[in-house]
């Protein structure tokens, strides 16, 4: 059994407080201790600040995607060994386990490979120049460059390792050191990920820290120039946000909260085309990848109300193929939820919904293999505009068929009910339904994923976040946005604007083409 540690100003550090035990959610065996307590974080901040931040702006942005390129494989040199983590601490199989850890190396691989672009320039120009004055002389261009300070990586635990190195990579490769505090159910995989973060000696030291428990008063040493990232619940999200010193400090905060995801199946889809076949395959996916415990899962099942009927038995076929148990065994492709806390929510979380809403498959009675599993649960909504359907999220292989006219309108109305999301998708051949859909729902959502017959069979499930797109939304979703190749740079970077000679602007700060 492994006691975790964290990293602290070049040393790891036992916590002196007393200790969580962190279970295995298939067994209930301890699997790890979790101490709390006992950090500096003053000295963590500062380490950062003084060691860290210094040693990665000396470097250009394709020397620091040398490094994210040498640590996504020394991450992938361990896999199996993680793979194996995220089963004994998140009760992840194998193929939940490699969506994780695989997330985490590609999203490192990717911003190495944006990198090579940006050569060995220490700023990036934001736009072209533009000329100021009577003549070309005189000026203007716009520049990135890093904030002088500590990024600070609140993450969530259902994605231990994917959601620690999606930030950590854009931090990094912008020029800010990291200190990396995960969710504490799966800690263990965290952990272990940081051990051979610093063990492989890739980063200067300074760049990354790591936090094993507690938080403490971390957040009261931030400063103007610190940055802020949390993925988690609403709840602690607006706690972060309100926080006395961040407040009062200005210090910049991204927020990825829950989303209640929702995918629209449109009247034109024909029962035996393709698209039809993607989107029963992609929404029986994301409820059981990670036991629907993602924050990209479908929650919300859009159908024309005179479909339902077939609709809901062909998704009944369909997670009657999951097979659900013990995930060491490798025919199984749905595991436990995490842990007791979240099949206790969970649990509730279905007893509200059926309050409003049919339970056609599943429930909320234990199962016959204990643990903390959760049969998959279908719903049906008799009202589709009952309140709770848009803002309860419940975290785990749940989601309810709403009925809906198949209008553009009605969709649009009853999507944009979930108060803002992370990624809606659609299935739909009629370019003008389409047109009005992205229209009418996209100020809503971060991204909108769209399934026709013309592009189905060379489509990503729109589940899996891209490091080429962004990932986040506004409303309840949290306001906040994440990667989207470059972009995801521009949170860890001052935006400034240069005023004077364009003979000077141009060859240093201005674009390739400018400085030509």
């Amino acid at each position: 059994m492994h006691t975790l540690t964290s990293y602290v100003a070049g040393r790891w550090q036992e916590g002196t407080g007393e200790a969580r035990a962190l279970l295995d959610p298939t067994s209930g065996e301890t699997v790890a201790q979790l101490p709390s307590g006992g950090i500096d974080f003053k000295e963590m901040t500062s380490h950062a600040r003084d060691v860290g931040g210094p040693a990665l702006r000396a470097l250009g942005f394709a020397e620091r995607g040398q490094l994210l390129k040498d640590l996504s494989a020394a991450i992938h040199a361990e896999r199996e060994e993680l793979i194996e983590l995220g089963r004994l601490c998140g009760g992840n199989t194998r193929g939940d386990a490699k969506f994780d850890i695989d997330g985490a190396t590609g999203t490192l691989a990717a911003y190495a490979y944006y990198a090579r672009s940006l050569g060995d320039r220490k700023t990036l120009p934001d736009g072209e120049g533009v000329q100021l004055g009577r003549t070309a002389r005189y000026w203007g261009q716009h520049i990135l460059s890093p904030r002088v300070g500590v990024a600070v990586h609140i993450n969530a635990f259902n994605f231990p390792a994917w959601g620690m190195f999606e930030k950590a990579a854009c931090a990094l490769l912008a020029g800010m050191p990291v200190i990396e505090k995960p969710g504490s159910p799966t800690a263990l995989l965290a952990w272990r990920l940081a051990q051979i973060t610093v063990d492989s000696g890739i980063l200067p030291e300074g760049a990354f820290q790591f936090v094993a428990g507690s938080a403490g008063d971390l957040l009261d040493h931030l400063g103007p120039q610190d940055c802020l990232a949390f993925t988690g619940s609403a709840r602690t999200g607006a706690l972060l946000r309100g926080h006395a010193n961040v407040v009062a400090h200005n210090v910049r905060i991204n927020v990825e909260a829950d989303s209640l995801n929702a995918a629209v199946l449109a009247p034109d889809v024909e029962s035996d085309s393709e698209t039809y076949g993607a989107f029963l395959s992609n929404v029986v996916t994301d409820m059981t990848q990670k036991a629907g415990q993602k924050c990209t899962a479908v929650r919300r099942i859009l159908v024309p109300a005179e479909r339902v009927e077939d609709v809901q038995a062909d998704l009944i076929a369909e997670l009657g193929r999951i097979q659900m148990g013990d995930p060491a065994d490798r025919a199984h492709r749905l595991g436990p939820l995490t842990d007791a806390a979240q099949l206790e929510d969970v649990r509730a979380g279905i007893g509200r919904l059926s309050e409003v809403a049919e339970i056609v498959l599943g429930g909320s009675e234990p199962t016959e293999l204990g643990g903390c599993f959760v049969t998959p649960t279908l719903l049906v909504a008799a009202d589709p505009r009952a309140d709770v359907l848009h803002e309860l999220e419940v975290f785990g292989p749940v989601s309810t068929i709403l009925p809906y006219t198949g209008s553009v309108e009605d969709a649009v109305e009853l999507v944009n009910m979930g108060g803002g999301g992370l990624v809606t998708s659609l299935y739909c051949n009629d370019v003008d339904w389409t047109e009005n859909y992205v229209i009418g729902v996209a100020p809503w959502h971060g991204r909108v994923w769209i399934a026709s017959d013309r592009s189905v069979s060379q489509s990503l499930p729109p589940g899996m976040v891209l490091p080429a797109s962004i990932h986040g939304g506004p409303g309840r979703a949290g306001g906040g946005e994440e990667l989207g190749a470059e972009r995801g740079l521009a949170f860890y970077m001052q935006r400034t604007a240069l005023q004077g000679f364009k003979g000077f602007l141009n060859p240093r700060f201005g674009t390739p083409a400018e400085a030509e």
